[in-house]
């Protein structure tokens, strides 16, 4: 199926997004994510839809599709949040001046003058939020905008009906049709300056794709010509150079030179890797000091940013369990308020000295304080900035969900090779056991080996390499033993673990055994460097309450070496990789457990666990089981990605706390008249600074301590 994604224009709160899942359902699409904070609709196209029926749809709803093209849309006049507030109060401030206590205006009283100022404001106000909640009521789920567009209809016509029939003075509300309009406007226009700035860690991925290159071609004398082109122009195979305080513009691997490289924008790593001929550059990345020339290996959404920056987005767009409930309540809460401003419209008119002018102020403003918005913006704000943080500083999040799970977590499980260890070895001893001489040995080795994957293989097959390799009839890798092969005249080959040969040996303190018709060849042992940080981190996660499991196929001797040298507290050894998935299903059955792995050997073990870890090299950024990726390939950042989903998860509670508190409170006051005679006017500055408050508190994550 197409993968699908849309920019979408119109969508300000939860209630739009809603809107458009809900439709996009009806018409087949399963599990769209749709996400008003980033604009973005995203799905997985049936064959028997048609995507040009789908844009039309979401258009008749009241919003624009994009597609996914770069160029910036047409400007349109008061095409933007901002430039409605600053047009409509150029109208509204003569109402509000000539309202205030002790100014006297003597033309100011005029009705009809009143009408001039307030008409433009009213059709600007009417062609967005009127549009808009109407298009809402007919989907079936009315958004915000429904209840500004009722409060600033009441107030107008109640007010043009007491213009036309000669009581204008009695009836004079113009000002607050204004300024609910135009602070409603002003009050968009912070949420979105604020939601935008918890965007700004992706923003900064984003422009990292967006750079300049220096192009090698070669003209008709065989001589380097140097041009600039943009990075999105650039194909697989082609020639660049670099020079310092460059960006590189794609995936790349140097050809010439060498330099030192700032990575930090995808792997959060601010120290300098030096880079020289044959090894990879991420695109994204900075060269600090030195020239390379390298040829582009990945380009588009080919790359590991463009990876990331697709992995981000998605996970922005999930929706963790606790944001459920607010998506409930926003779905019914604005027929709610429009009930409770009806009661309060009656209630303070027949049972309270006041009249009907006063009531009508009254209900509406319960209608503009109400902010179903809020309860909307909590979780994505909160989520757009722990993804966010994680991304600049190398953890990379699948899916929302795994921020909400860490707060849960009680226990992690720890791969050896590869992960407590570097994963980098070499051959500390050998024996060859009979008539063959040592060459032969290690052609056959290399022979076996080279078919392997695992980093013990990789690193034999390196140091052996051999020019002359044997050929075989068959060959096949047996997870958790070794590789067996049979050569042309039937002998049977094995270089595996102790269990290829422990009905015949009883020393079992070698890596790998090296068999023929079952008949000991030889062995070799091999050694591996534990990680530097692997025992701050052990001992960061014992202070935070974590209990720490080892689980290993390795020996039992290798894994107690480790084990007690990092301080872990419990160690299981000798697991083939179906016991490491039942034994990692039982450790979560009696506790959240989290696993960290290579990402590919321990795939299964990965994805059975509460949470996935994967230490992995960027390129494989992409076929990961895990959902939380840490990119710098060391446990460093462990324990940040620990503390950025506790701290995210009590954000999101945080500032659900206040949206709730906050529509609890607000409506009662302004439905008892406890606002004053600017109730409308209060309840909508007082509206338009919520969601601000929301978005202050969401990025203060980017400052809170993780560990």
């Amino acid at each position: 199926m197409e993968e699908v994604q849309w920019k979408v224009d119109g969508m300000s709160c939860t209630n739009c997004a809603l809107s458009i899942h809900k439709y996009l359902q009806s018409e087949g699409i399963k599990e769209p994510k749709v996400s008003f904070m980033e604009g973005e609709v995203q799905f997985q196209l049936p064959e028997n839809v048609n995507k040009e029926t789908l844009a039309k749809g979401i258009k008749g709803l009241g919003y624009k599709v994009r597609g996914n093209e770069e160029a910036t849309p047409i400007k349109k006049w008061l095409d933007t949040q901002g430039e409605r507030s600053a047009f409509c109060f150029l109208f509204t401030l003569p109402l509000l001046i000539h309202m205030l206590p002790g100014v006297h205006i003597h033309w100011m009283m005029n009705p009809y003058v009143q009408l001039a100022f307030t008409t433009p404001v009213f059709i600007v106000g009417m062609s967005y939020f009127g549009r808009s909640a109407w298009n809402s009521m007919i989907n079936g789920i009315p958004n915000m905008n429904v209840l500004v567009a009722i409060g600033a209809i009441a107030s107008f016509g109640y007010s043009l009906y007491g213009t036309l029939i000669g009581q204008g003075q009695a009836f004079a509300y113009y000002e607050t049709t204004a300024t609910i309009i135009t602070l409603v406007f002003f009050g968009n226009y912070l949420e979105d300056s604020s939601v935008q700035s918890t965007q700004r860690a992706l923003k900064d991925l984003v422009k990292a794709q967006k750079v300049m290159a220096n192009m090698i071609v070669f003209d008709d004398q065989h001589k380097e010509i140097i041009f600039n082109v943009e990075s999105s122009t650039l194909k697989v195979g082609d020639l660049i150079l670099m020079n310092t305080g460059e960006t590189v513009p794609m995936d790349c691997k140097i050809l010439w030179g060498e330099a030192n490289v700032n990575e930090s924008i995808v792997t959060g790593e601010s120290v300098p890797v030096h880079r020289t001929m044959k090894d990879p550059l991420l695109g994204g990345s900075t060269i600090e000091n030195g020239t390379l020339k390298a040829y582009v290996t990945a380009v588009g959404d080919d790359t590991v940013l463009a990876n990331i920056l697709k992995m981000v987005k998605a996970a922005q767009g999930e929706k963790p369990p606790v944001q459920i409930l607010a998506d409930k309540i926003s779905a019914v809460f604005v027929p709610l308020v429009l009930g409770i401003a009806f009661i309060t419209l009656i209630g303070n008119y027949y049972f309270t000295a006041i009249g009907f002018g006063e009531s009508m102020l009254r209900a509406i403003a319960v209608l503009v304080i109400s902010c179903p918005c809020a309860m909307g913006l909590a979780t994505p704000a909160a989520i757009a900035v722990g993804l966010g943080r994680g991304a600049r500083n190398g953890v990379l999040f699948k899916n929302a969900k795994s921020l909400e799970t860490f707060k849960d977590i009680k226990q992690v499980v720890f791969d050896k090779t590869g992960t407590l260890t570097t994963g980098h070895f070499t051959i500390a001893a050998h024996e060859v056991i009979g008539n063959m001489t040592q060459e032969a040995f290690k052609t056959l080795v290399y022979s076996l080996e080279k078919y392997s994957n695992h980093p013990i293989a990789k690193c034999i097959s390196n140091e052996w390499k051999s020019n002359q390799p044997l050929a075989w009839k068959t060959i096949e890798e047996v997870k958790g033993i070794g590789i067996k092969a049979t050569d042309n005249e039937g002998n049977e080959y094995w270089a595996g673990s102790y269990k290829v040969i422990s009905q015949n040996v009883t020393d079992k303190s070698h890596n790998i055994f090296i068999l023929k018709n079952n008949i000991l060849l030889g062995w070799l042992d091999v050694e591996d460097e534990i990680r530097e940080e692997a025992k701050n981190v052990i001992e960061t996660l014992h202070h935070q309450g974590i209990h720490t499991i080892l689980l290993s196929g390795d020996q039992q001797s290798k894994c107690e070496k480790v084990g007690k040298a990092l301080g872990i507290q419990e160690i299981i050894s000798e697991q083939s990789p179906a016991d490491k998935l039942a034994k990692l299903e039982a450790l979560t059955l009696q506790s959240p457990t989290a696993m960290v792995g290579d990402g590919i050997n321990d795939a299964p073990a990965l994805a059975k666990a509460t949470i996935g870890i994967s230490l992995s090299n960027a390129s494989h950024i992409a076929i990961q089981s895990a959902q939380v990726i840490l990119m710098n390939q060391g446990l460093k950042n462990l324990p940040m990605a620990l503390g950025l989903g506790r701290r995210t998860y009590e954000t999101i509670k945080e500032n659900l706390a206040w949206a709730f508190s906050y529509n609890i409170v607000a409506i009662p006051v302004a439905a008892f008249g406890l606002l004053g005679t600017w109730g409308p006017t209060y309840g909508a500055l007082i509206m338009a600074l919520s969601d601000v408050v929301l978005a202050i508190n969401s990025l203060r994550l980017f400052r809170k301590k993780l560990v």
